[in-house]
Parts: structure tokens; sequence; C-alpha cells
């Protein structure tokens, strides 16, 4: 059986590991955009800014995805990590997290797990959010660090290499091949030029991450792959003092907050928080800049960074989730001359863009130094902005001082998995011989989720071929 992976992100990494461990006969071929792990670098912490690397962004693109410089965080509950478990079932996920965490460890990951044993401080914590209306997820953390991420992403590589596994770097998938209703392959190209080629494959599995999100939705278009346009998260990135944080940073290490704020009852969630962390730009194609945020082990700031999403659904006749939000994206690196941008809060409610004095006057020093300061509201939705500052006012009841005046947002941050594949419960799409996997599917979010459909792929591929 030939298993053809486009895409080296976590569940298509995964997808190859529990192949070899169930001791499967498939050739497995991965073929990556970006480059091996060892050879990803940002010159961004030389240069102290974005260089806007080219053909693709190395903190976006390369062996492990976009999770090998993001702060590693394993969310270790089902109920955080996207919809996964409405597709295969609660119990079966809750059973995989404990199975794919073990390969983790085994790896090199931090034994030690955030958010355990503090149960009467949660309580105290929940009640607070029960009072500002919100709900809190409380999920264990395994935290890798964005450094420590590197080391054991590089122990897997070499892990797939020595197992026969073949990685075909800097290669870029341009189109999925078809006869007739059935995936035999792909087009791909070397991505920084050359001829184009054709793989064949038994089977396909296309797990491209959300930096290829809107690539898979062009393929289910061109292609006729049943999908759907599902929800798109647009939000901000938020830094506060660690003095601020300091209770839920040492209480949960990352609180997990939803809300439906007035007037227009939106979800509204916290994201990837980072203790101690730092904010970061990656870029997309078209030169498009979001905002994200690291944390690493052993290099910690002043500041706690987390996102706050809000998320839109939206109903016949539009159908273009992705297009929307990167349009919001564009119109604020516009403003910001190519930049994130950053406003201080209290600018937001008085109606005023903030000033680089202003920042250089404040008690939080931003930890992205070239975020130009601006007005975000201009670019924003005002939907969206709304429902953002309602949900900072109800988090400042849960963490006092959040929505202080010199609290900070960045912009744009987006999630780009809105469009959803329709699948069956073995991944399999509406095309024979097509599987669809991780966050460009639109069934989950984050490393542990996508890690874990990974390792459900490849049993139902080693089921189906039994058969």
């Amino acid at each position: 059986m030939k298993v053809l992976i486009v895409g080296a992100g976590p569940a298509g990494i995964f997808t190859a590991l529990e192949l070899i461990a169930q001791k499967s006969d498939a050739e497995i071929t991965i073929v990556e955009q970006g480059n091996a792990i060892d050879r990803r670098a940002c010159p961004k912490a030389k240069t102290g800014k974005c260089m806007n690397c080219k053909p693709y962004c190395h903190i976006t693109t390369g062996f492990s995805g976009a999770g090998a410089f993001s702060d590693g965080k394993l969310s270790l509950s089902e109920e955080v990590g996207g919809d996964l478990p409405e597709l295969a079932g609660y119990q079966t996920v809750r059973e995989l997290i404990g199975y794919t965490d073990k390969m983790y460890l085994s790896f090199g990951a931090d034994p030690h797990v955030e958010g355990l044993n503090n149960d009467e401080a949660v309580k105290e914590i929940r009640r607070n959010a029960i009072k500002a209306g919100l709900k809190l997820v409380d999920c264990p953390i395994r935290h890798l660090g964005t450094e420590n991420a590197h080391k054991l992403y590089y122990k897997i590589q070499k892990y797939l290499l020595e197992n026969g596994v073949t990685i075909l770097f800097n290669t870029t998938c341009v189109d999925l091949t078809f006869d007739g209703d059935v995936c035999t392959g792909g087009l791909f190209v070397p991505s920084v030029g050359g001829e184009k080629f054709t793989l064949n494959a038994d089977k396909v599995v296309v797990a491209t991450g959300r930096k290829g999100a809107d690539w898979l939705d062009e393929q289910c278009r061109a292609h006729g792959i049943d999908h759907e346009a599902g929800v798109v998260d647009i939000g901000v990135r938020v830094e506060v003092r660690n003095e601020i944080m300091e209770k839920v940073n040492n209480v949960l290490y990352e609180s997990k907050l939803i809300g439906y704020p007035l007037p227009f009852c939106n979800k509204v969630r916290t994201f990837c928080q980072n203790p101690g962390g730092f904010v970061a730009q990656e870029n997309y194609d078209n030169n498009l800049a979001v905002v994200n945020g690291h944390s690493f082990k052993n290099i910690k700031s002043d500041n706690t960074n987390l996102a706050i999403l809000c998320s839109h659904k939206f109903t016949h006749p539009f159908n273009q989730p992705i297009e929307y939000a990167r349009k919001v994206g564009e119109l604020t690196n516009m403003l910001g001359d190519g930049h994130i941008m950053v406003q201080r809060f209290g600018d937001i409610l008085q109606g005023k863009r903030t000033w680089q004095d202003e920042l250089q006057r404040s008690n939080i020093v931003p930890t992205l130094p070239d975020a130009v300061a601006g007005d975000i509201t201009s670019a924003m939705p005002y939907r969206t902005m709304v429902s953002i500052i309602e949900f900072i006012k109800a988090m400042d009841v849960v963490v006092p001082g959040f929505a202080g005046d010199e609290t900070l947002l960045y912009s744009p941050e987006i999630k780009f998995y809105s469009n959803r594949v329709k699948l069956g419960k073995d991944f399999a799409t509406s095309k024979k011989n097509l599987y669809c996997l991780g966050d460009s599917s639109g069934w989950t979010r984050g490393l542990m989720m996508s890690s874990v459909m990974g390792v459900m792929m490849a049993r139902n591929l080693c089921n189906n071929n039994k058969d």
C-alpha cells in the first residue's frame, strides 16, 4: 500500500508514526512545502524585524508546521482543540489523547503537566468566571516550549527517516490528481523552482494545516470534494504584565474562557495563553502578516499574551469565510504599512489611536518591537470589535486589571480553518482514496487534536487494508 501524505505537520507526522507502530506494510511518502526542522530558522532573532522570507515563512512552513515555532502546548482534554470528538466519539478521542501523549513523552516531552492539583484555586476562578457570564474550561497542559519543540520534532523527523519514510522537503503540491472520482496522487513542483512531477499512491492523505487551508478550499471547489463553510475566527492578541495574570498562570497555566457577549452573542474565547511569553509575527501567502504568541521554557518576558477570538458562522449565500478573514487581515496590514498593529485598550475606549511615544511611557513594554502603534478599530469589523471589547470587560471580573487602559491589543489574529471538509468516520472524503486531516480539514485546532487525528488515520488505513 502506497500512502502519500501532503504536509508534514502534526497530523501527517503522527499518521506516519502510527503506521510504523502498527507494523504496516505501507510505503510512506511525506511531501512538505518547507524545510527540514533542522534547517528552519527565522532571521528576525538577528535582524529585529520581519524579513518577509521567500518563497515561504519559516515560522509557518516546514517539518512540524507552525507547531515548531509555537509555544508547544499539548492540551490533554477532549473538550479542547476542535470538533474531532463529534466525528470520532468522545470516549475514543479521550483514550487516544492518552496514547498520543505517551508518544510525545517517548520523544522527550516534559513529563510535568500544568494545571493539576489546584482544585480550590480553580473553583475560585470558575466562580468569578460564572459571575462574569463566562465558562471556564480547565484543561491540563503539557508545555513543550518553543525551543524544546524543535528538539522533539527533530527526533521524530530522524526516527521517520530511519524507519524508511521518504520525506520530500521544499516541494509544493499544486494540484491533486484524479481518475474519475478516485484520487490517484498529486502534482508537485519544487518550492524554489523546477519541473513539475506527479506522485501516485493508493491512499492520499491531505494534512496541510492552517497554512494550507485556503489551498485545500480551492481543491475542494476545483474537484467537487464535498465541503461546507465552517466557522472563521478573527480577533486580537492581548498582552498584559505577568503580575496581572499571575494567579491564573500559576493555577491553570492557560485559562480557556468562553463567552457570548451582548449584543451579538457571537462565541468569543481565549486561546494560546503564553505566561512570560512573546508576541510573534507569522507570514502567510500574498504577504499577509498575522500575529501569534510563543512561550519558551527557559527564556521569559515580563508579559503574558493570549488570543481573544470571535467566531463567525456565515449563512447562505456567502461561502468564502477564509477570503473574508484574509480581507480583514489585509486591511489591517495596509493601515500598519505591512506590519502588525498594536493599540492600547484605553485608547480604543476613548476612540483615539495609539501613538508610539505613548507605548514607550507605559508599564507594558511590547514584546513585538516592530509592531506599529495605530488604530486597529479602523480595520476590524464592528461586530467583531464590539464582541471583543465586551469580552475583555468580562475578563476583568476573572482577572482584575485585564481591562486596564495600558492593556495591549495586537491585530490581526486569524485562524484559517474555516473550510470544513465533509468526512466519514474513517476521515474519507467524497472522493475515493482521499482523506483529510488536521486544522486544514476544519475538524481540529492545535497540536494534540491534529496528532490524535493522525493516529486514528493510520489505524483506519491499516484496518481498511486488512479488509
